[in-house]
């Protein structure tokens, strides 16, 4: 069976121009994507807010709909893990090295899990390879701070994608904005990056389209009104974006890969995330027996490729040779509305998610490009 690949195109909506944007612009040039010179940049993350998602609940978030433009695009692939350091950096996760939730440690032969699976055999400052923007926005005389929930502050993940920023820490939604808005009152050039991951947690947990979700989206959308009415909008501009955007998967949805033995065969451990599993196998000749074997059992329900393939399509933009072992041997993406797991109990937790990412999706890979402050 054979597969028509999705090829990456031009990047000029990627995600990873947004860090030349701000630089730009804060050195007093207009940017390519529209923006003005400012003396201060904050922007947004909220976490899982996809453009798809905001145009079906717009309703509820009349504000951040209203100055919606023409959207960016996510990295490959489309979850936080990736996706951050690609806007924190300026580069796709071929130099970074952030390939996604739990990938291969080549030295130490492991999987570590990008977000909180740092340890002692895992730098957090050398894992993640490529310079921050908050490095470059201190080096070129801005305050570089970065603001989010406590629970953040000094982890591995943070070191690693935060590099080079003040972290301040703030517990609510209202406490992180006020506290963004008054880094900004003091007239001097900062940078800001203001990290909401509420709807994210929310949608995992209960899906998108619940009314827990939407309550949120509401808080965020009152609250970034705030936000503009109370910057200087002639100095600050504000930018609002998102890691990814996210899909309800139902639990019936689930494909349980270990109930095929074969697919295991040759299949070292496999890492990813549900959506995107990459698996990393104890022979590389292999790959593309295995990759077709994956593709006979799952048909329509997924593309599958191997690395190579997957690296000369451009999933991942320029790969460092550092970076290459990193990728899976075999990566399988969920083209439909579905999930992979193994029905092990170890991964009963898991499961329960209902709000997934991570694939190569529309839904999962557009996310809002709205401009606010000096930027509306």
């Amino acid at each position: 069976m054979t597969t028509m690949l999705p090829i990456e195109g031009s990047q000029s909506r990627s995600l990873a121009v947004l860090a030349g944007e701000f630089l730009t612009t804060m050195r007093g040039q207009h940017g390519a994507l529209g923006l003005t010179p400012v003396t201060s940049t904050i922007v947004v993350v909220v976490d899982g807010l996809g453009s798809a998602n905001l145009a079906e609940r717009a309703g509820h978030a009349r504000f951040l709909a209203s100055h919606r433009g023409r959207s960016l695009r996510a990295p490959v692939p489309s979850t936080t893990a990736a996706s951050l350091p690609t806007i924190l950096t300026g580069k796709l996760p071929g130099e970074h090295g952030m390939l996604g939730y739990r990938i291969r440690d080549p030295e130490n032969h492991r999987l570590v899990n990008q977000l909180k699976g740092w340890d002692e055999l895992s730098s957090p400052d050398t894992w993640q390879r490529s310079r921050t923007l908050f490095e470059t926005m201190t080096d070129a005389g801005a305050g570089a701070v970065a603001v989010g929930p406590r629970a953040f502050d000094g982890s591995g993940f943070t070191r690693a994608v935060l590099r080079g920023s003040r972290y301040v820490s703030a517990a609510t939604i209202a406490d992180r904005v006020d506290a963004a808005a008054a880094i900004v009152r003091d007239k001097h050039p900062r940078f800001i990056y203001l990290y909401l991951p509420e709807l994210d947690k929310i949608a995992h947990k209960h899906g998108w389209r619940s009314d827990r979700w939407v309550a949120s989206l509401e808080t965020i959308d009152s609250e970034i009104t705030r936000l503009h009415g109370i910057v200087d909008s002639a100095r600050t501009g504000i930018l609002v974006t998102a890691d990814h955007g996210i899909v309800d998967v139902p639990h019936q949805n689930q494909i349980l890969y270990d109930s095929d033995p074969r697919l295991l065969e040759g299949v070292e451990a496999v890492g990813g995330e549900p959506r995107f599993l990459q698996l990393y196998i104890d022979d590389a000749a292999r790959a593309s027996e295995i990759a077709e074997r994956w593709r006979h059992s799952l048909g329509d329900a997924a593309v599958v490729a191997t690395r190579d393939e997957a690296v000369n399509a451009g999933w991942y933009g320029s790969v460092d040779p550092a970076v290459h072992a990193r990728i899976g041997d075999v990566l399988v993406t969920a083209r439909t509305r579905v999930a992979f797991y193994d029905g092990t109990p170890a991964s009963a937790s898991s499961r329960r998610m209902i709000g997934q990412h991570g694939s190569l999706s529309d839904d999962e890979r557009s996310v809002p490009f709205i401009r606010l402050g000096a930027w509306s």
